[in-house]
């Protein structure tokens, strides 16, 4: 036990000799070419300027004004995800600032960070108080001010954001603040009529589809049309979750031509022949059925949310039931919904609204 304790101190300190010394460089020079990974596509393909930004003509035109005048007020940007709002005031922060005065000016919190009342009182409130001076290498004016970037601002606390706002109006001069959220009704109101508010759209099928094959021809990726028809529809409109999908399955094919099946299996999506099961399980009104091909999907793997969100369209689209059976079973959806985003049972919250399903559907036999 004694040698143990010992052993630190007992560590030769001579030093290395010519060889020794070639094999630790080596060695290094190894791990340093190690470290070198490819990134995701997401990061690689990031819009690098403003003008690269896909389908947010307002908010583009509007900020390449305030660019060339060099000046900027508070920014609230919002919107469902994957539209491109971090990427939009980081494009902005890069052309304004250079790369040399780019980590100097700005600072970004997210919600991976601590964002309490105590960091906006200290870290945010410091780094505002903080002056700016000097100039870019390249002889474009420099604005007098640094950019603080909250991303996720509907997560912070209601005194986190009332603490923010005093910061906002004393530290005018020297710092623009730029709030991202997907909920606007979360942040407070005395937040929101401090900044110029810009709503970020769902992005059309049209650009999605213009995206996904340019990066496919720089990677050198095969995709069948069908397969990009389908990347775009279970994307949504987020343009992250798109590009994240194509990687994926780029790599589940090992080179392969990418196809509509591939990108079912990496998305998740539940097969059409499980749901229809599922379906006639509830319309023959067996619970032992329904409890069978509730386990099945299940252990298939299948996310329940997946399914609830698959299953509501089929129901909002079925032509046997009544608007007053569709409403019951909306209403059900909802609330199964709820349960497992609070973390309720997977099989238990199945089962339950496949009863209420079931109920429905006999109604009409």
């Amino acid at each position: 036990m004694q040698a143990f304790l010992k052993g630190p101190s007992s560590i030769s300190t001579k030093p290395l000799s010519a060889k020794e010394r070639g094999t630790a460089a080596t060695a290094g020079s190894s791990g340093e070419g190690r470290r070198l990974r490819p990134i995701p596509w997401v990061e690689k393909y990031r819009p690098k300027c403003v003008d690269e930004v896909a389908f947010q003509e307002e908010v583009v035109a509007v900020l390449k004004k305030s660019l060339e005048g060099a000046d900027l007020p508070n920014l609230l940007f919002y919107g469902p995800p994957g539209t491109g709002k971090t990427s939009t005031i980081l494009a902005a922060a890069r052309e304004l600032y250079g790369p040399e005065l780019y980590r100097q000016r700005v600072l970004e919190l997210n919600a991976s960070d601590e964002r309490g009342i105590q960091v906006v009182r200290e870290k945010v409130k410091r780094f505002a108080q903080l002056t700016v001076s000097g100039s870019r290498s390249d002889g474009r004016p420099c604005p007098p001010f640094k950019i603080i970037i909250l991303d996720e601002a509907d997560s912070m606390t209601s005194a986190a954001q009332a603490a923010l706002r005093r910061t906002m109006e004393r530290e005018s001069k020297t710092t623009r603040f730029c709030l991202i959220c997907n909920y606007i009704s979360r942040i407070i109101e005395p937040i929101t009529s401090r900044c110029s508010k810009f709503r970020f759209k769902p992005l059309s099928d049209k650009t999605q589809w213009q995206r996904l094959l340019d990066i496919a021809e720089k990677e050198n990726v095969t995709i069948s049309t069908e397969a990009v028809s389908y990347l775009v529809q279970v994307s949504e409109g987020d343009l992250r979750k798109a590009i994240t999908l194509l990687q994926s399955a780029m790599r589940l094919t090992g080179g392969k031509e990418v196809t509509e099946k591939t990108v079912a299996e990496i998305a998740g999506v539940v097969p059409e022949e499980i749901l229809d099961g599922l379906l006639a399980a509830c319309q023959s009104g067996s619970f032992e059925k329904l409890e069978v091909a509730t386990k099945n999907l299940i252990n298939e793997g299948y996310a329940a949310t997946q399914l609830i969100n698959q299953l509501h369209d089929i129901i909002v689209e079925r032509e046997n039931l009544s608007d007053k059976q569709k409403s019951v079973i909306a209403e059900k959806l909802a609330e199964t919904d709820k349960c497992l985003a609070d973390g309720s049972d997977e099989f238990l919250q199945l089962i339950s609204l496949c009863a209420v399903v079931m109920q429905q559907l006999t109604q009409n036999n």
